[in-house]
């Protein structure tokens, strides 16, 4: 978040909202016990740049038409739901039972 080149778009807005929900339940958790750092809670400035950049996803999607905005929904629930499928270590497909063992290959 604190990169320059770092840019999002609204299809990245639920894990925005999720990423800053565990900024503040975390800073809250810390607060609430006894003795705490004040260095091992997310500062108050990664916060306020989260929610910036919240507001700002929105306030675009807000200045759209009504049909501009499902359109930009639609496509960025598909976006998701792709990324879903690529994310993470490729999946390589185990090899399947020797059922017959005195057999060669």
């Amino acid at each position: 978040m604190g990169c320059d080149h770092f840019s999002t778009d609204i299809s990245y807005l639920p894990e925005l909202g999720a990423y800053l929900d565990g900024l503040l339940r975390q800073r809250e958790k810390l607060r609430s016990t006894t003795g705490h750092r004040a260095e091992a809670a997310p500062s108050e400035e990664e916060i306020a740049r989260i929610r910036r950049l919240i507001r700002r996803v929105t306030e675009g999607v807000d200045q759209l038409t009504d049909a501009e905005r499902a359109e930009i929904q639609q496509a960025a629930a598909m976006v998701r739901k792709t990324r879903q499928g690529f994310l993470g270590m490729p999946r390589i497909p185990q090899p399947l039972p020797n059922l017959r063992p005195e057999r060669p290959a």
